[in-house]
């Protein structure tokens, strides 16, 4: 239905993708995204982007989606009070990036938070025995210390994800390698510093953004903005918060799929 509205309106519209909160799942997000590829109306998608990031997956899915938009339509992004890690992974891959100068961005890195509640649970008199078919099979285990072998098995998983996430803001960024490597260091950048690096194009809000991109796609009035309306599924999202909240961060490894491998700005609770 929403498709057939806009192959009706006459005009150029821009169309709004609005990517907000810890980064679980892509599934709407590239949905949203590959239907506004196909849309002939929508000359060109705004990513508004409101994440300290999320899982690994999701980033990397949704940054290979705004890859697929523009190989037939101009993507820009504009990053609203925190777009780091995984949401700046994504902004990475639009060819304009708009921040405000208060922004908080950048946090290029990849952490694995774990938890170790072994002597809470002996001061409890709570035992666990685990029964396993390889020796990595419970790696980050919060039951037990881990060992050398394990830290450093884990560090390598570490390594070459962060080596996926530099590739791609290299990339996007159309930065060499080795200047990309100074930046992604982890730390977070203000929207003002982030522009001096390089890593934003340009500073403004969202408002500024769509209307310099209508200026670009020869949109002379002020650009009609288009987006999905999303079904809002209150309880469902706030037991996603709670479970992420207790849950997540407290294993991490081959056992939970790396899940549990996030791409979060430092110093962020979910």
């Amino acid at each position: 239905m929403f498709e057939k509205i806009v192959l009706r309106i006459r005009k150029k519209v821009i169309g709004l993708v609005e990517i907000r909160g810890v980064l679980l799942s892509s599934r709407r997000y590239v949905e949203e995204l590959e239907r506004f590829r196909k849309l002939p109306s929508v000359k060109a998608v705004m990513l508004r982007i409101d994440s300290p990031g999320g899982a690994v997956a999701p980033s990397q899915e949704i940054y290979e989606a705004v890859l697929r938009v523009r190989e037939k339509k101009p993507v820009r992004a504009s990053l609203g009070s925190v777009a780091a890690s995984g949401g700046y992974y994504i902004a990475s891959a639009a060819e304009k990036i708009y921040a405000n100068p208060g922004t908080l961005t950048g946090s290029i890195g990849v952490a694995m938070h774990m938890r170790n509640v072994q002597e809470l649970f002996a001061k409890l008199g709570i035992d666990n025995s685990i029964i396993k078919s390889g020796k990595y099979k419970d790696v980050g285990s919060p039951f037990r210390k881990m060992t050398a072998q394990e830290s450093k098995y884990l560090q390598g998983v570490s390594d070459e994800i962060y080596e996926q996430f530099l590739d791609a803001v290299a990339s996007g960024r159309r930065l060499k390698r080795e200047d990309a490597a100074k930046l992604a260091d982890g730390k977070i950048y203000t929207g003002k510093k982030a522009r001096e690096l390089g890593l934003v194009d340009a500073l403004g809000g969202l408002q500024t953004a769509i209307r310099e991109t209508g200026k670009d796609m020869g949109i002379p009035e002020e650009p009609v903005v288009v987006s999905f309306k999303r079904r809002r599924h209150v309880f469902r999202e706030n037991l996603m918060r709670s479970f992420v909240r207790h849950f997540l961060l407290a294993e991490a490894g081959p056992a939970n799929s790396l899940q549990g491998v996030l791409l979060l700005a430092p110093g962020m609770e979910l």
